[in-house]
């Protein structure tokens, strides 16, 4: 669990998992377009070209269905709109990472990443659907 203060970049930690794990919704990142995702300079800075987020999975227990001790995932996007997906260092698909974590519960669509607001929709879902959320969160808790 991410915990601080607010403006401290809670919200921007779970939205670059999510990212990474390829969210395409720019409105659930809390942007308009993927280029608002690339630093886009200051007074004192200049722009960037390029956006690039990863996550780094230990894996020595094997939970990953690859033959590694340490996973990282990356997903890179250009101001020219290109963009790309590596799992360490090698390019792939989209559909390589998500079968990579799918039995994992951390998927982009998995519910151990709720993004802020997120409590407020399901709060108010009519009890079959809040207990439709529970049912799919439960199911992707690995103890």
């Amino acid at each position: 669990m991410l915990f601080g203060p607010n403006g401290s970049g809670k919200s921007n930690i779970a939205d670059a998992i999510r990212w990474v794990l390829g969210e395409q919704s720019m409105k659930e990142l809390r942007g308009g377009k993927s280029s608002d995702i690339i630093f886009a300079g200051t007074q004192n800075r200049k722009s960037l070209g390029f956006a690039e987020a990863s996550l780094v999975f230990d894996n020595s227990d094997g939970k990953l269905p690859i033959e590694y001790q340490e996973v990282t995932v990356t997903r890179r996007i250009y101001r020219s709109g290109e963009a790309g997906y590596f799992i360490n260092k090698v390019q792939c698909r989209l559909k390589d990472i998500v079968e990579l974590v799918m039995d994992t519960g951390i998927g982009r669509d998995g519910y151990s990443i709720i993004g802020q607001g997120k409590i407020d929709e399901i709060l108010s879902n009519k009890s079959e659907d809040r207990r439709n959320v529970f049912e799919e969160a439960a199911r992707n808790c690995k103890i």
